[in-house]
């Protein structure tokens, strides 16, 4: 884990506008969500909640010490766990309840998220090879942001065209769910090594 002063000069503003535009971008894909009753545009925009508030927390730890910003990961590791539990939770709603969201907004909002979220993963790319948990957690979040709204979009199209129903959004919603808890594993990973290098 590099020391405080390794970090690049332009990591903290670059963390700092990542958490303003995921921020911004919660607030536009939750009115959709609740807008058309879609699980997985719900448990994407509480994982930009969660983004927002990884980054300010790793905004405000990089120039902590190595003991400190390992606490920090362990931090973003359950973080990263939120919208994996609110995903779960509305994908049993919606099989309980099994109507099919709107398929344009939902992948209008999708693709919308794309953009906001490869734009994050390629500010963070050219740090995420200075390791440690708090870069890693940061790119991490974003590279799986994007992976995840290809499937929404996916799941939009397959809805109005192929099968008009709840399940594309309900397995996609559930995939985002997985991909955020491997995410969170890599963190807590990333995290435990640096509390025994610190120890060291």
């Amino acid at each position: 884990m590099p020391a405080p002063s390794a970090y690049p000069d332009g990591f903290r503003r670059t963390v700092a506008r990542v958490a303003a535009l995921n921020l911004g971008y919660f607030g536009i894909e939750a009115t959709v969500a609740l807008l058309i009753g879609s699980v997985a545009l719900l448990a994407d925009s509480i994982d930009f909640l969660e983004d927002a508030s990884v980054n300010l927390l790793i905004w405000a730890a990089v120039g902590w010490s190595a003991a400190n910003r390992a606490r920090v990961g362990h931090v973003l590791a359950l973080l990263l766990l939120v919208p994996t539990i609110a995903a779960l939770w509305m994908a049993w709603r919606k099989i309980l309840d099994p109507v099919a969201p709107a398929a344009l907004p939902l992948s209008l909002a999708g693709a919308g998220a794309l953009v906001v979220n490869v734009a994050c993963a390629l500010m963070l790319a050219r740090f995420r090879a200075g390791g440690g948990s708090l870069i890693r957690g940061a790119y991490l979040s974003a590279r799986n942001d994007a992976i995840a709204n290809v499937a929404i979009i996916v799941a939009g199209i397959v809805t109005a065209t192929v099968w008009r129903s709840a399940w594309p959004d309900v397995i996609v919603g559930l995939g985002i769910a997985a991909l955020n808890a491997d995410a969170a594993r890599e963190v807590w990973q990333a995290a435990r090594a640096e509390a025994r290098e610190a120890r060291a």
